[in-house]
């Protein structure tokens, strides 16, 4: 869907991969290792995955390019982590109301606006009842600099989430990538049952 993720990927085309897991995921784990069962969709090459495999939890990474999972399967396993090719809009029986956690980096501003209830959906479809969302979100960026592929404003966050999930809490990381300091927004939020 949208964008071709695969020929980015064979071209090298990746400027969203940083070469390393989110610093603000990396901060949250220091204080709140990850157990459980987590999804991280759009895992590109499983730096996040990695990260939050190394906390403990018991991580699947989902993405749509075969080229992103191939790559991410090239890295040493950590904790028994797991890669899956899937497209996560349309979510496979398998995953359904499967994982404690599912996590969130820049997959949600990569699609377009008008995917984005499907992603909602799709995050609720995946999480077991009572299930937890963490999230970094990359917001829009002050006038002339570079941002996100598609907007994000927190307004946008709470529209499409906010009738599904109870925001437990809404912070500013201390760690962000140098191009995104004081652009990314973390929210974790619990379904509602």
């Amino acid at each position: 869907p949208g964008l071709d993720w695969e020929q980015h990927y064979q071209d090298g085309d990746t400027p969203w991969d940083k070469g390393e897991a989110s610093p603000g995921l990396v901060e949250y784990l220091e204080r709140q290792p990850l157990t459980g069962t987590v999804l991280v969709p759009g895992c590109g090459k499983g730096h996040d995955v990695r990260a939050i495999a190394a906390s403990g939890a018991t991580v699947t990474g989902l993405d749509f390019a075969p080229s992103a999972i191939s790559a991410a399967q090239q890295f040493p396993a950590v904790h028994g982590e797991q890669y899956d090719i899937a497209n996560f809009f349309d979510l496979p029986d398998r995953f359904h109301n499967t994982f404690d956690l599912v996590f969130e980096h820049t997959c949600f501003c990569a699609i377009d606006i008008v995917m984005r209830e499907g992603y909602v959906r799709s995050v609720t479809q995946a999480l077991k009842p009572n299930g937890y969302f963490l999230a970094v979100f990359y917001l829009d960026p002050a006038p002339g600099r570079d941002g996100p592929p598609h907007r994000v404003s927190t307004a946008e966050l709470d529209r499409l989430f906010g009738p599904f999930f109870n925001v437990l809490n809404d912070w500013q990381p201390t760690r962000s990538y140098p191009s995104r300091v004081g652009r990314e927004r973390m929210r974790l939020m619990q379904l509602n049952s």
